[in-house]
């Protein structure tokens, strides 16, 4: 069936880049070939993607020409899928652990805004399913998938929809693209994630005894129970941390002290409302239009919230404030407005 409404416009951009540089295969530096451009709705924005891909140019390299995408894709959406990882894990959570129809999980995804329709509802509930079948897949699938490479570079990510819901835990190979195993667990110890590690682990048949597919490097976002997890299922092996979970943590400081400027800079232009009720009923009155514009422009000014670490919304708000307070300056040195 075509599509009769058209899809969101983005919300926000993101580009990924990879975050290996060196060919997994033969260890020279792989090109930055071609950017592909996708757009996934997840339950917080819709998001434009541009996604830098790298090819080794060795002629001699098993992987010659061939793409390495960012590891980061993954943790955002399923291959060819319009929306999120997070929409799946929230779908599968109403679905199994809430007892929601397909009807009753529709409309709480309208509620959270989200633009889909229900028959996408019923195809996301198969992706769950699928996913968290994985888990029971036998291991010469995933040998298979997994041997054209050689190895397997492990990415780590689990997704709670909301509080108080269980995690679905998604391990992937980087190299292929492909989801090794899936489960949702409603605790996150280190023991738990390292038992999801070993059996993939054992499933790879990398197990030293030769002829299995070797895990040679792990990604995660560098939460502690999944370091320990990687330490003690994964002894010696590489475990990098995602670029943006580490320049969000460099940066919680300053993150810290825009949010607590932001926070006195609000309290300076509180009262706005009662300004508004001033000129309230005094329709076309030069003065009185211009001041509910002045109170709209502070008002949009202190809802208007950035994403750290790169969007500082205290400084955006102290930038907008300033702009608001020098326009009013102008305003008092040519007086009160003229009637049109």
């Amino acid at each position: 069936m075509a599509r009769i409404a058209a899809r969101p416009d983005a919300t926000a951009e993101r580009v990924l880049e990879p975050l290996v540089r060196d060919c997994p295969a033969c260890g020279r530096r792989m090109w930055a070939d071609y950017d592909n451009h996708r757009t996934v709705t997840t339950l917080d924005e819709v998001l434009a993607l541009r996604l830098k891909v790298r090819r080794c140019h060795n002629g001699s390299c098993p992987r010659h020409r061939r793409p390495y995408r960012p590891e980061a894709e993954g943790r955002i959406a399923l291959p060819e899928h319009e929306f999120g990882l997070d929409v799946i894990a929230l779908v599968g959570a109403l679905r199994y652990g809430g007892h929601r129809s397909v009807p009753e999980i529709h409309q709480e995804l309208l509620a959270r805004r989200v633009v889909i329709c229900q028959r996408t509802v019923t195809n996301l509930l198969d992706r769950y399913d699928e996913l968290l079948a994985l888990s029971m897949a036998d291991g010469r699938r995933l040998r298979d998938v997994t041997r054209r490479e050689g190895r397997v570079i492990l990415a780590i990510d689990g997704l709670q929809p909301d509080v108080g819901h269980e995690v679905l835990w998604v391990l992937r190979d980087c190299l292929s693209g492909q989801v090794l195993l899936a489960r949702s667990l409603l605790s996150a110890t280190a023991a738990d994630l390292a038992g999801l590690i070993t059996s993939v682990r054992a499933a790879l048949g990398d197990g030293g005894g030769g002829g299995g597919v070797p895990i040679t490097a792990a990604l995660s976002d560098g939460q502690h129970s999944v370091r320990n997890a990687v330490r003690l299922a994964l002894p010696g092996v590489p475990h990098q941390l995602c670029h943006f979970h580490y320049l969000r943590e460099a940066g919680r400081p300053l993150y810290e002290m825009d949010r607590h400027a932001k926070k006195e800079l609000k309290k300076r232009v509180r009262g706005v409302r009662p300004i508004e009720r001033r000129v309230e009923g005094r329709g076309d009155d030069p003065l009185a239009r211009a001041t509910r514009r002045y109170c709209a422009a502070v008002r949009s000014a202190i809802t208007d919230d950035g994403r750290p670490p790169l969007a500082a919304s205290g400084l955006t708000l102290h930038g907008r404030l300033r702009s608001v307070d020098r326009s009013l300056g102008r305003l008092a040195k040519k007086g009160r407005p003229a009637a049109s």
